[in-house]
């Protein structure tokens, strides 16, 4: 498995340093809901239901694209909240960082590549991981039916490698696909998750609406339910709802 691990984020890297830029403004990632050569403030808030209570977690995330803007860089800032019958309590979660790197951008289609990081910093043992987590992720992206339809697909590993060894190490494998319908101000998207889990060995599905409006020059609201499967989901339902600030 580790010789596995290795070979998977090597590839990326690979990918990343060698691919090929084409500089076009007009690409997948300038869609709505998805602004990688603008600065973003993202604020939203997410409930979820467990069976052992409810989470909700509201998070401030920052992107700003630096260089060519074919790099972007990425902060979070969990704020959790703890419902369950022994106790209610609020604290930070795992903050996270991240960078991004389009080599590949034209008209109808782009490639992505990030890595993620998030950092052992929460402050109760439920609002994370209790490990340091890299999250290495390559993204494909494309438009259908005239702009108006577009489908971006990933694949991302997640793995510990630090932290505390009172807890479970981290190591799961994400295929998303997501499809985002555009029309006037507004959009509308699916997404279909599998996770796999193999420390758990089992799946911690989900599939999620999201419907949005861009209600200035500078400012989107969305909201979107969500729902988990698989047999070892880690929620039942959850609702998130967020503004986007582009300057």
């Amino acid at each position: 498995m580790k010789k596995l691990q290795l070979i998977f984020i090597s590839l990326l890297l690979h990918f990343a340093i060698n691919a090929q830029e084409t500089i076009e403004s007009n690409s997948p990632y300038t869609a709505p809901r998805y602004h990688y050569f603008v600065n973003t403030v993202l604020v939203f808030n997410e409930y979820l239901d467990t069976d052992n209570g409810s989470f909700n977690t509201t998070q401030l995330r920052v992107l700003y694209p630096i260089g060519s803007k074919a790099w972007n860089l990425r902060f979070d800032l969990p704020l959790i909240s703890a419902n369950t019958n022994s106790e209610n309590k609020t604290g930070i979660g795992d903050v996270g960082a991240g960078i991004s790197y389009i080599p590949y951008r034209e008209k109808n289609k782009a490639f992505a590549f990030r890595t993620r990081v998030y950092a052992n910093t929460a402050s109760d043992s439920n609002f994370g991981s209790g490990k340091w987590v890299i999250m290495p992720a390559a993204f494909f992206s494309s438009y259908l039916k005239n702009k108006k339809l577009l489908w971006i697909t990933s694949i991302e590993y997640q793995i510990s490698f630090a932290g505390s060894s009172e807890r479970s190490d981290v190591s799961i494998i994400a295929y998303e696909n997501l499809l985002l319908y555009s029309f006037g101000k507004n959009w509308i998207s699916g997404d279909f998750a599998f996770r796999y889990n193999s420390i758990l060995k089992g799946f911690q599905n989900n599939v999620f609406l999201e419907f949005g409006r861009k209600i200035t020059a500078t400012n989107l609201i969305y909201i979107h339910p969500s729902t988990a499967f698989g047999n070892k989901k880690t929620y039942n339902y959850g609702i998130e709802a967020g503004l986007l600030i582009l300057f």
